[in-house]
């Protein structure tokens, strides 16, 4: 048999006054290299982008940065996560023409190759990303909470 859960002294709560805005508003976040959130977020929308054709960087950083009004995305950390999302692919498939990051008269570009092994590579990459994201947030539930008691 468990104790209280947390709160239990406080017994029903009552309606929330009308009018009371919504408290589940989250902080911007920016967007770092090597974060499996911000990954996780670049591959979603690689896995979206057309194939077989160069699509600049820059794009993907507008798309990403206005789908995600809460975060802000710049291009050096979208490349860093195609890079990953490259070097996995010639990890996994001793080949480096999956996902090729290349200049472009716009900049930085990434081609995604047309092949019917991308669709479950890809969704593989973000699984195991989404699965890291979740290891995160269960890390970070069971730190040791600050009660401010002595």
């Amino acid at each position: 048999m468990s104790g209280p859960g947390p709160g239990a002294g406080l017994g029903e709560l009552r309606p929330a006054p009308a009018g009371l805005p919504d408290a589940v508003l989250a902080p911007p976040v920016i967007a770092e290299s090597g974060d499996p959130f911000t990954a996780l977020r670049v591959v979603s929308l690689i896995a979206r982008i057309p194939r077989g054709a160069p699509v600049p960087v820059a794009d993907i950083v507008a798309m990403l940065n206005a789908t995600h009004l809460d975060w802000l995305f710049g291009e050096r950390v979208v490349a860093d996560a195609i890079l990953q999302l490259a070097t996995n692919w010639a990890a996994d498939y001793r080949s480096t023409a999956g996902i090729v990051l290349d200049d472009g008269a716009r900049g930085p570009t990434v081609t995604v190759e047309d092949s019917t092994r991308v669709d479950p590579w890809i969704v593989r990459q973000a699984e195991r990303l989404a699965a890291e994201c979740r290891s995160v947030l269960l890390d970070f539930s069971r730190r040791e909470r600050t009660t401010g008691r002595d």
